[in-house]
């Protein structure tokens, strides 16, 4: 079941979530094994990743054994503003010193691959940190965003996308937010995370995310069809938590 946690405003919804995140790793590193977090994009993403950077105990986080993926990216040049993975590298990775063997990051319109090759040669990144039969990393973290329209990553509603269960990553053409082409993550690899934690801010995103909650079908709500194997939480602002449902909140997380 989805729990939602609502925090003030959006920098409040960072700090929030910037705590957890920090806290988290943390903890999950002092066990020494690898810890596979999936990132997403956005000015949220980026919000909150730039409070874990500036974190005290940002510190106590071994870096060494944190890899970061994100669950989809725009095919578009490197430096492209618009590249999920250079917001996060400004926000947090360059900041804090992770590795760079550490940052799989999908390929971009000038490392010399094609849309298509771009979505196999991420899937083949994945498929080396495969785990318990899995052509990818059980991901310890998976943050996502939600449209308004109630995509996650680069699944949209009404479309091929988001039924494929046959594959790890999957190239986007003509996607309905620009820019056009993308790569994303399926929903099997972004079910098979432990934690996902999803972070809403914003009025516009209000509907959706009760739509969500109220159960309807991944098919025209993608966000619906994310579930965590341990924990799903919706971390959202008071703008973005008109629609939900007050049994629904938790106080404690």
């Amino acid at each position: 079941m989805k729990r939602v946690v609502v925090l003030p405003d959006k920098a409040g919804l960072a700090e929030g979530v910037a705590n957890r995140f920090v806290g988290k790793l943390a903890q999950l590193t002092q066990e020494g094994r690898p810890v596979h977090v999936s990132l997403t994009g956005g000015s949220m993403g980026s919000a909150v990743l730039a409070a874990a950077a500036d974190h005290g105990w940002a510190e106590n986080i071994d870096w060494s054994l944190v890899h970061f993926w994100w669950s989809d990216e725009r095919f578009v040049p490197s430096d492209d503003t618009e590249r999920n993975a250079g917001q996060a590298r400004a926000a947090l990775l360059d900041r804090v010193g992770v590795p760079a063997g550490n940052v799989h990051e999908p390929a971009s319109t000038d490392g010399g691959l094609s849309l298509d090759e771009a979505a196999d040669a991420y899937a083949a990144e994945l498929a080396r940190f495969g785990t318990d039969g899995r052509e990818w990393p059980e991901f310890d973290i998976c943050f996502l965003g939600v449209g308004p329209d109630g995509h996650i990553a680069s699944l949209f509603p009404d479309r091929r996308e988001v039924l494929v269960r046959d594959r790890a990553v999957l190239a986007v053409r003509d996607s309905p937010k620009p820019p056009p082409e993308r790569i994303t993550f399926t929903l099997p690899v972004i079910n098979s995370s432990v934690r996902i934690w999803m972070v809403v801010s914003g009025a516009d995103k209000a509907s959706a995310l009760g739509l969500m909650l109220a159960g309807a079908g991944p098919a025209s709500v993608p966000a619906a069809g994310a579930e965590g194997t341990a924990r799903t939480v919706v971390f959202v602002d008071q703008d973005a938590a008109t629609d939900v449902p007050e049994d629904l909140i938790d106080p404690d997380y």
